[in-house]
C-alpha cells in the first residue's frame, strides 16, 4: 500500500533539487515547462532523465518533436522559472516572449542564454509512470558556464545555489 500524494509531495518538499527549464519545438512552435526532477542516467553514452507530468502543455510536444533541451537555471531566471511553472497565467510559446534571451543547439530545442549548463537531447526513450513521462535523451550537444551559479528549490522556495558553494567553501 502506497502513501497518499499529499504525504509524498510534503516528504519530497525536503529534497533539494536544481531548477531546470524543460524545452522543445514542435513545428513552428516552441513549448517548455520548469521541473526539478531530472538527473543523470549515464556517462557512456550521456544520457539524462526529466520526468513530465501528461497534463503539461510541453508533455506531447516533447514526444512529438523527439528531442528536448534540460536549461538548468541561476538566480537571476527566477522569473522565468515563475513563467514556465505556470505562475504569470502565460501559456504555450508565449512564455518565450519578453523574458530570457534564447538559441538554440544541435536539435533545435530553445536554449536560454546565461544558464551554468544546457543539455541539448535526443529522445531516446519514454517510460509511462504514473501521472508523469520519464523522457530518457542522449545529450548530442551542451551550452556551458562555468562561472555561472545555479537555482535550487527546497522547502517550497527558491534558492541560490551560490549560497551552498560558500557554506561548502567555508566548511
Amino acid at each position: 500500500m502506497s502513501i497518499d500524494a499529499a504525504a509524498f509531495k510534503k516528504g519530497m518538499r525536503h529534497l533539494a533539487a536544481s531548477v531546470t527549464l524543460i524545452t522543445t519545438r514542435h513545428r513552428e512552435l516552441r513549448g517548455g515547462l520548469t521541473a526539478t526532477a531530472v538527473c543523470s542516467v549515464s556517462a557512456e553514452p550521456p544520457q539524462i532523465l526529466v520526468c513530465v507530468n501528461k497534463t503539461a502543455s510541453a508533455h506531447d510536444p516533447i514526444a512529438e518533436a523527439g528531442f528536448f533541451c534540460v536549461n538548468i537555471l541561476c538566480p537571476s531566471h527566477r522569473k522565468i522559472a515563475e513563467r514556465f511553472a505556470g505562475m504569470d497565467g502565460v501559456e504555450g510559446d508565449e512564455r518565450f516572449n519578453d523574458m530570457g534571451e534564447w538559441s538554440s543547439l544541435s536539435t533545435g530545442a530553445p536554449v536560454l542564454k546565461g544558464c551554468p549548463v544546457s543539455f541539448d537531447c535526443r529522445l531516446v526513450t519514454k517510460v509511462a509512470a504514473g501521472t508523469h513521462t520519464i523522457y530518457i535523451g542522449e545529450i548530442v550537444d551542451l551550452a556551458l558556464d562555468p562561472d555561472a551559479h545555479c537555482l535550487l528549490y527546497a522547502d517550497g522556495n527558491f534558492v541560490h545555489g551560490e549560497l551552498l558553494k560558500k557554506a561548502a567553501q567555508a566548511a
